[in-house]
């Protein structure tokens, strides 16, 4: 049974989600704003997280932040009314897996779990042993680890996955169809830009050593360039 943390500050709301997702065979925790809902967290264990962007004492995007500071594998869904392209955006920057507008469906919330979830439980099972040497950087896939030298950053799930791809295919192109459909589960407008998002973060998170680029090769993808 797969343990969620909902954080919904809407009294029928939070009821009717609770309910149907135990109904589905979920565990569900329901907490009623961003402060129980970090409280929650920090107590106890949870497969994923469901959170309202607007809500009292702690809003939903400064709870995913906070939440990925302490597992940054911790697959997040937001769940809100802010439609706005920029709110969107900002979703998938913090690193969100998906993001659903209000009025809910509950059948494809559900549907939208299940496809989180068993990315999650692909990538966690994809991951081996294997390191990459990138420039003077080294990639640890198993631990989601990026060194150069003494420093050591440690990445998102997705970010691990996307660099895995391009470390995949170095100096060779990734596709970025496929690699929207592997890790963002869907080749839409919103998640093309969240995929640019992570690309331009594994850019700052290498830019010590100039010999790596990551090209964009318009309408296809990205190569990976160790020169």
């Amino acid at each position: 049974m797969k343990k969620i943390l909902l954080t919904e500050d809407n009294e029928t709301l939070g009821y009717i989600l609770k309910e149907y997702l135990e109904m589905k065979g979920f565990s569900i925790h329901w907490a009623k704003d961003g402060k129980k809902g970090w409280k929650a967290f920090t107590e106890r264990p949870f497969d994923l997280c469901i959170l309202d962007v607007m809500m009292p004492e702690t809003d939903g995007f400064m709870l995913a932040k906070k939440i990925k500071t302490e597992n940054q594998a911790m697959p997040i869904i937001f769940l809100t009314a802010k439609s706005l392209k920029v709110d969107v955006l900002k979703g998938f920057n913090i690193g969100a897996d998906d993001y659903i507008k209000k009025p809910v469906d509950e059948e494809e919330l559900v549907a939208r779990i299940n496809a989180v979830l068993s990315r999650s439980q692909m990538a966690n099972a994809a991951l081996s042993t294997a390191t990459y040497n990138i420039g003077n950087y080294v990639f640890d896939q198993k631990n989601q680890k990026l060194s150069l030298e003494e420093n050591h950053r440690y990445l998102t799930e997705r970010e691990a996955r996307l660099l895995l791809a391009l470390c995949q295919n170095k100096n060779n192109l990734t596709d970025r169809a496929t690699v929207l459909k592997d890790i963002w589960g869907k080749n839409d407008y919103f998640n093309r830009k969240s995929m640019d998002v992570f690309i331009s973060r594994l850019r700052k998170y290498m830019a010590a050593d100039p010999r790596i680029k990551i090209a964009n090769v318009h309408g296809s993808g990205f190569i990976l360039k160790d020169e």
